[in-house]
């Protein structure tokens, strides 16, 4: 695998591939960051933090989602709106910190998974997310959807659910798109009509 580097931005949730992440920019080395990503059409790392805190150096976890910059603006308090989406996942194999604190990431780009069309078991699933998707807010409205898609269907229900962040860690990590559906089939209530 081609290792690459990357600025990474360590946040308290978890960036999904062909997900949404708005974001308010406000610490120096953050919109450094953006800028010089806006500069040279380069993407971001995303990666959940385990410990520690956003805005002092904090211990992450080893998965992250590439993110790409779809769109910015100057709020009216100043500061800086981005709305990323979530690309492919990587893993990280080192990292050194920058003067200004940034986190910059030797990362090895782990590939997708492999393409598998929603099983009929799992349909139930794809209705009600494409009953709820577009009142999830502007950032969903926008996504290209894919509901035959297991991993799409999979990713959407792990980034939207509540269930605690190391949680949502899992199911990126996972490699089995019907796998991660099963464990977050039980979230939703079904009637046995549906399913």
């Amino acid at each position: 695998m081609e290792v690459a580097e990357v600025p990474l931005f360590p946040l308290k949730t978890v960036l999904f591939p062909g997900g949404p992440l708005p974001l308010r920019i406000f610490e120096p080395r953050y919109l450094d960051m953006i800028s010089y990503c806006l500069r040279h059409e380069h993407g971001f790392g995303v990666v959940l933090i385990r410990k520690g805190q956003e805005l002092a150096p904090a211990e992450t976890y080893d998965v992250g989602t590439m993110a790409e910059i779809v769109d910015w603006y100057q709020g009216s308090d100043g500061l800086l709106g981005v709305t990323a989406r979530g690309r492919g996942r990587f893993r990280i194999v080192s990292v050194r910190v920058q003067a200004d604190g940034l986190q910059v990431g030797q990362i090895e780009p782990l590939g997708p998974e492999p393409s598998q069309p929603l099983p009929q078991l799992f349909a139930p699933m794809a209705r009600v997310l494409s009953e709820i998707i577009d009142d999830l807010g502007s950032h969903y409205q926008e996504l290209d959807k894919h509901y035959e898609d297991a991993s799409w269907v999979g990713y959407r229900f792990a980034e939207i659910l509540p269930v605690p962040a190391a949680q949502r860690q899992t199911y990126l990590e996972m490699n089995d798109p019907v796998r991660r559906l099963e464990m977050l089939r039980p979230f939703l209530k079904f009637t046995k009509d549906d399913s």
